[in-house]
Formats: structure tokens, sequence, C-alpha cells
């Protein structure tokens, strides 16, 4: 088939290797003029390392990550809540987890992109999608260029995605009540003590440090704002300091080593659960069909899911129609729930009621660690043949 892809993100990048392996021609057109990537790193956790494996991507992304051993929970102090030993989790899976900066893997993605002469045309924003009447649809740029292909996939992103208006009506990302400010800290001395995932709460306040090594770390603060307050602040970083000026000393560590030019605000929005990813011969894909909160730890995990099922239907089909209906079918209700589960803990991470907070934490401690494992991996193993988690396994709507 003929593919256009809008969108040359972590969804779009993959979908297209995907697809290229199975011997269709793909294009890719990218709204901005740079390929750039937002936030600082990503946790590819056992299900993206499969995907990462099938497309041939796994061992240059293993070279340039970390192999975090531990999901630390702690309170401001450093004093710990529990938390998720990985390896386990690793094991249960069949597969590694790694820790990147989104800049390394996308350009990784990028490099194979032109390996495989696979052509991204750059400032090239679609404006809208129309149908032509016999089942295909047609997209308009803002430069007047109109484009129609055998299949559309939009992986145009949470915001202001063309394609999710077309396939639903309604693009309107909602923000969830806080903010995250993100950076990246490299220092001569270790800013933490050992390859983890460093998960500090407090009251209506988050601070998260994952280790790609010793003395690379990315990070995120957040805090629950209005979302006037979120996108107030233009050097955020004498903010930081001030809020986490108490907090344990790696968070103090990271804040100084972090250059304050490079830390971004992101006001943190999601999407709505939908039930329907197609129309016509446009399909959904990454953060245009799911787009969960950092707080499900599964964002670019799932784009990546989503790009090796998508593939993968394509050649189990005959009909496009029937394709994108079963793809439709396999990945939303994982997704949705996958979404839900990021609000959720969202909730108890930034709920602002000192009682809360405290009930959260007793009750993290208390936790059982092994079913903690078990859980993770029986949500995010479903639908893939991976070690203890059958494929067949499903995520029931």
């Amino acid at each position: 088939m003929d593919i256009a892809i809008l969108g040359a993100g972590i969804a779009g990048a993959s979908a297209a290797l995907a697809l290229h392996q199975q011997g269709h021609r793909v294009r890719l057109y990218e709204r901005r003029s740079t390929l750039t990537t937002l936030g600082a790193g990503i946790v590819l956790w056992p299900n993206a390392s499969f995907v990462l494996e099938q497309l041939g991507l796994l061992p240059e992304v293993a070279a340039v990550s970390g192999r975090p051993r531990a999901m630390l929970r702690l309170d401001p102090t450093g004093a710990p809540l529990g938390g998720v030993d990985v390896v386990a989790l690793n094991a249960l899976m069949g597969h590694g987890s790694h820790s990147i900066l989104r800049r390394d893997l996308h350009a990784i993605l990028l490099e194979h992109l032109a390996s495989q002469g696979i052509a991204i045309t750059l400032g090239r924003r679609a404006e809208g999608i129309e149908s032509l009447g016999d089942g295909h649809a047609m997209v308009r740029f803002a430069d007047g260029a109109r484009i129609s292909a055998d299949l559309v996939i939009g992986a145009d992103g949470r915001n202001h995605s063309v394609a999710r208006r077309y396939v639903v009506g309604d693009s309107t990302p909602v923000y969830q009540g806080f903010v995250n400010w993100v950076g990246v800290a490299e220092s001569t001395s270790a800013l933490v003590d050992e390859v983890a995932i460093y998960d500090y709460w407090g009251v209506g306040e988050r601070f998260g440090i994952v280790a790609v090594t010793p003395h690379k770390v990315y990070w995120a603060g957040a805090k629950a704002v209005d979302i006037d307050e979120a996108t107030s602040q233009d050097s955020p970083k004498p903010l930081l300091e001030k809020m986490f000026e108490a907090w344990a000393e790696p968070i103090r560590d990271v804040l100084r080593a972090t250059p304050g030019d490079t830390i971004r605000t992101i006001a943190v929005h999601d999407l709505d659960p939908i039930p329907v990813w197609h129309r016509d011969n446009v399909v959904l894909i990454g953060d245009a069909a799911h787009a969960p909160l950092p707080t499900s730890g599964q964002g670019a995990c799932q784009a990546l899911e989503d790009a090796w099922h998508l593939a993968r239907i394509l050649a189990e089909h005959e009909e496009l129609a029937s394709a994108l209906t079963a793809f439709t079918h396999l990945r939303s209700a994982k997704t949705a729930a996958i979404t839900e589960g990021g609000r959720a803990f969202a909730q108890s991470l930034f709920t602002t009621d000192e009682g809360r907070c405290h009930a959260r934490n007793e009750s993290a401690k208390a936790a059982d660690p092994i079913a903690a494992v078990q859980g993770m991996a029986k949500l995010w193993g479903a639908e893939l043949p991976l070690n203890g988690v059958p494929s067949q396994r499903r995520i029931e709507p």
C-alpha cells in the first residue's frame, strides 16, 4: 500500500519502520520545521523492548540506555515508601527495561528511516482531512498542498490532532490539574547512587529522577496548580529550587546540575479514551489515539506497540476496513485501562489533602511487591507474545 503518516515522532517513525518492513511504501509529514522532541526521557519497559527487538533497534537502544534495577518510592526526606523490583518484572516478562533520553531514542529512529530511504517532509502542517466519498480521504495542508494515500495514519499527537478530529469529531485534550517541569542533568560527580528510578511523593507535589548512568539523569518535578499559573513562569529553575529546597539532597543536586534554559514547562493534558480509532482509510495511533498521563509510564511504550500491531494486522487482512476494525478492537481496551490507571495514580499523587497523602504512603509501604510486579506484567504484557504473559490474554472493555 501507499501509506502517508502525519507526524514523525516516536509513534509515526516506529510505524513507518514497521510498515516498511512489510513492504509498504511509506511517507511521513511533520508539522514542525525541525525534528525536535518534547519531554526529557523515557523508560522503555519490557513490552517496548519486545517491539524494539522486532524492529531490529534494540541493540542500538541498549547501547545508549541505562538498565534500572528498581523503582524506589520515597517521601520528600528520602524515607522509603516501597517500590518495584524491575529485575523481577523483566524476568517475568522476558525482556529488559531501558532508561533513555527521548532525543537519543528519536535519533535512532530517524537514522533508520534515513537508511531505509523513508522520506520525511518537514514544515508540512495538516489543516484538515476531507472525505472523498469512496472510502478514502484527502489531507489538506496549510501551504495548500493536498495528498491522498491508500492509508492515512494519524500520529499527530495529543494537541491539535487533525486526524483525531476527522475520526471522532473532537481533538481537545483535557488538563489534569498538574504541571511537569522536565530536564536533563549531567555531572562529573555522581548524582544518584545507582541506576534506578527514584520517585519522591509530597503533598500535591512530586519529583522523579530516572538514571541513565549515575552521572546522567532525566527528571520531572511536578505540582498541582491552576492551568493559568502553570504557564506563567518564564524561568522555572529558581521556582523549582525554592519549591524543593527542603527535599532530599539528590533532588537539589539534580536541579543544580541542570542548565536553567533547558528546563521545559509542560501543562499536563491527556485525552479521553475513544471506542473508534478509524474512519474511512484514516487510522489513529500513539497520542492521537490514546494519550495517557506520564504517571502511566506507558506513553511511548504504547506508541511502539501500536506500530508493531498495526503492521502485523495489516499483513493478516486482505480488506483495509476489517484490518482497521481489528486493530481498534485489539488496542482500545488495553490503552483505555492504561489511561484510566494513569489518571487514578495522578489523583493520588497530586491531592493536596494531607490525610489522603498519608494514607496513600501507608498503602504504598504495605503493598505486596510480588503482586505489584505481577499486575504490571499482566497489563503491560497483554496482547504480546511475552514470556509468562500469553499473547491471547485480553483486557476486557
